[in-house]
């Protein structure tokens, strides 16, 4: 039996697609779109624009994990009080970019998530600890692609990886 989304480790916009508002509260921001996000973070920068006219937030629309890690951490170098991440696209990119950032220092309250598709996720074994990238939803089967065991997925994300947990099914 799967307990209630709200019980759980795993974010709800990784369990349904979410637009989340841009987060005016900050001074500095910093928008990642990965593919799919790009009308996010326009409809962001326009909610930003227009409560702090003059706000020139960083945009970035990239196409991996690389250019995602490296635009937040170019911009955490020189982050001030004040400063915000938020990140669009689908769900399992956005996990594994929201890993990173709270590696690197970021709180969990500088960080706005919208994600546009849910159907991908990353499974890490909690026996060899492979991760597999799969379409798979939570409480399904996946096969490992490390150990081949058949894993099913918990609903549980870790924030260190960024990925759902798979037990032996």
């Amino acid at each position: 039996m799967t307990p209630a989304i709200e019980f759980t480790s795993v974010p709800p916009w990784a369990v349904a697609p979410r637009r989340a508002s841009a987060d005016v509260s900050g001074r500095y921001w910093t928008v990642i779109a990965f593919a799919g996000g790009e009308s996010t973070a326009t409809e962001w920068v326009a909610e930003l624009e227009s409560c702090h006219p003059g706000a020139s937030p960083r945009v970035y629309l990239v196409s991996d994990d690389g250019a995602a890690t490296g635009a937040v951490d170019a911009d955490v170098a020189t982050a001030r009080v004040g400063w915000r991440l938020m990140i669009a696209g689908p769900a399992d990119a956005c996990l594994r970019l929201r890993a990173h950032a709270l590696g690197i220092g970021v709180g969990d309250d500088e960080i706005t998530v919208a994600s546009t598709d849910v159907t991908d996720r990353d499974v890490h074994c909690a026996h060899c600890r492979a991760v597999t990238h799969d379409a798979v939803p939570l409480g399904g089967v996946v096969d490992c692609r490390g150990c081949g065991r058949r894993l099913a997925v918990q609903a549980h994300v870790s924030r260190r990886l960024g990925a759902h947990l798979g037990v032996l099914a």
